[in-house]
């Protein structure tokens, strides 16, 4: 039977002080019953002998300390799933959010789930096609990674992770293929610009979204990544899909914690943020992998905006330290005009070894990639040279590169939100591109390579 508390002591921000409980444990789910009869929801966050502190999801707006009703579920946050949430939008509770019937559930689950046991780890190897060159060539991304894109304040990572969302793929897999959209603390203009962009391009059709709005409480954004994981780890390991997960923005969910943390008054960490923010962060982002002997899988692309464009800011910093790389899109890019903006030089994939090459992409993969990085880099320090000495200073040779450079950021990096190429049209524009080159400048290709590849006549 479930006890009914009115010893509620203190209400400070989200959270809530219960005097005089017994048997409540950490993460057990709460009913608050305000005393106009409205039902809100919470979670335990800590248990000190008869006391327990509450954070409350619906926002702690209109409750009467005296009257309010408080009820211990003696049970998790959990979730209801089923493979008919494909197609669906929810919002950041997990509640249907679309007009269409609610869901029947399969399976009910604890969202706050687990990282895979290292030892059931199947390591990734197996390429995903994202449509999009610089990621899918120079940056690949691989079926169980995770993947962070590093954005900033007004660069177009929306556009980017809807174009994720519609192109992704996994090739020569008979497998199917999902994407779970989770947003935290998003406008209503961008909620409807990816409901919209979904339901028009119809990649609805494969995806789960989950919406958490600016205007919804902040502590609703806890739940989100979680709730969004949970439906994916059912999707991947018991229904046997490849599951991409999209989360944007993570910067929103840190401000979440930090919140939570200033209001149980706990000891700031760098720039506000909790001391616990990598250990916090390590539980969403270790929950992508494979798993042996099953067949599905659990790929992440979390995106977050970089305060003041800052990589050293302890989001991305922690960030980067948990996931297998970074994609960073760039300001002066976005400036010229050319979409996605994604800074090649600085962004990593540290798995692309393990998801290309012959059998999986094409055999002349790795070495046009090391290629166009290096001509790359090259024509990058060659215009810089340009700028101070003028270009009478530069080489016929350092003019191809310029040329290259130029060409390189405008067709192969600049393609467009809407243009979706397979890896065999990405390798084929890169040979096109290195072709500016003299042949002598190739030296990361093998001769052979060079004979069956290169456009002829260059």
């Amino acid at each position: 039977m479930l006890k009914e508390y009115r010893t509620i002591s203190e209400v400070v921000g989200p959270l809530m002080m219960v005097e005089q409980v017994e048997g409540v444990k950490y993460d057990e789910l709460v009913e608050i019953q305000l005393q106009n009869g409205e039902l809100r929801h919470g979670q335990v966050l800590e248990v000190n002998e008869d006391k327990a502190m509450v954070q409350i999801f619906e926002g702690p707006s209109g409750i009467n300390i005296r009257d309010t009703k408080v009820r211990f579920r003696g049970k998790p946050l959990s979730l209801n799933v089923s493979e008919d949430m494909i197609g669906r939008i929810f919002d950041g509770m997990g509640n249907v959010m679309d007009d269409g019937p609610e869901i029947l559930p399969e399976a009910t689950l604890d969202v706050n789930g687990q990282a895979i046991n290292p030892v059931s780890r199947d390591y990734p190897d197996e390429f995903i096609q994202t449509g999009i060159s610089a990621i899918d060539h120079l940056n690949t991304l691989v079926r169980g990674q995770k993947l962070p894109v590093f954005s900033g304040s007004g660069l177009p990572h929306k556009e980017l992770a809807a174009q994720i969302a519609r192109q992704a793929t996994v090739l020569n897999s008979d497998e199917k293929f999902a994407v779970v959209f989770a947003a935290m603390g998003i406008t209503f203009d961008e909620a409807e610009y990816f409901m919209e962009d979904f339901r028009k391009t119809g990649a609805i059709d494969r995806s789960v979204m989950f919406l958490n709005l600016a205007s919804d409480p902040a502590i609703e954004r806890i739940a989100t990544p979680k709730i969004a994981l949970t439906t994916a780890e059912y999707l991947a390991f018991e229904k046997g899909m490849h599951v991409l997960v999209i989360m944007t923005d993570m910067t929103n969910y840190c401000e979440a914690l930090r919140e939570i943390s200033a209001a149980r008054r706990e000891v700031p960490g760098r720039r506000g943020y909790p001391g616990y923010l990598y250990t916090n962060l390590s539980t969403i982002y270790e929950r992508a992998g494979r798993i042996v002997g099953k067949p599905g899988s659990v790929t992440q692309i979390p995106i977050l905006s970089m305060p003041e464009d800052d990589i050293t800011h302890p989001i991305p910093d922690l960030t980067g330290y948990i996931t297998e790389g970074q994609i960073i899109l760039d300001r002066a890019l976005d400036k010229q005009g050319i979409q996605p903006p994604i800074n090649v030089l600085p962004s990593l994939s540290r798995l692309k070894d393990k998801g290309s090459g012959e059998g999986k992409t094409r055999k002349d993969h790795a070495p046009t990639m090391n290629q166009l990085f290096a001509a790359y880099a090259t024509g990058k320090q060659a215009k810089e040279l340009a700028v101070v000495l003028g270009e009478s200073a530069l080489s016929k040779t350092d003019k191809k590169y310029v040329e290259f450079t130029e060409r390189f950021e405008r067709e192969y990096v600049g393609q467009g939100f809407y243009t979706n190429r397979s890896i065999q049209e990405t390798l084929d524009l890169g040979w096109e591109l290195l072709s500016i080159l003299p042949r002598t400048e190739l030296k990361r290709i093998k001769d052979e390579l060079l004979d069956e590849y290169l456009p002829e006549g260059e």
